[in-house]
C-alpha cells in the first residue's frame, strides 16, 4: 500500500508529516533548503499532489514525495 500525506506541519527547524495510514515522518527543515529560506505563511500553503503520494508548495514552486521524506527518515534514525 502505498502511503499518501494527511498533514504536513513545517515549524523553523523540522518538516513534520503525517501519513493516512497513521504513520509520521519528520527531518531536519535544514534538508530542504527551498522551504527553509522561504517564510512561515508559504510553508504553511502545502496541497497533496501525485494523488495523496507527494507534497507539493505552490508559492515556491517545491515538491517532496512521501516515499523520498520516508526514506529519508529511515536513514537519519
Amino acid at each position: 500500500m502505498n502511503a499518501t500525506v494527511a498533514t504536513v506541519e513545517v515549524s523553523r527547524d523540522r518538516l513534520e508529516v503525517s501519513l493516512q495510514d497513521g504513520r509520521r515522518a519528520s527531518a531536519p527543515l535544514s534538508w530542504f533548503p527551498k522551504l527553509a529560506a522561504t517564510t512561515p505563511e508559504a510553508r504553511r500553503m502545502w496541497e497533496p499532489c501525485a494523488a495523496g503520494l507527494g507534497i507539493h508548495w505552490p508559492l515556491i514552486d517545491e515538491d517532496l514525495s512521501v516515499a523520498g521524506l520516508l526514506r529519508s527518515d529511515r536513514d537519519a534514525a
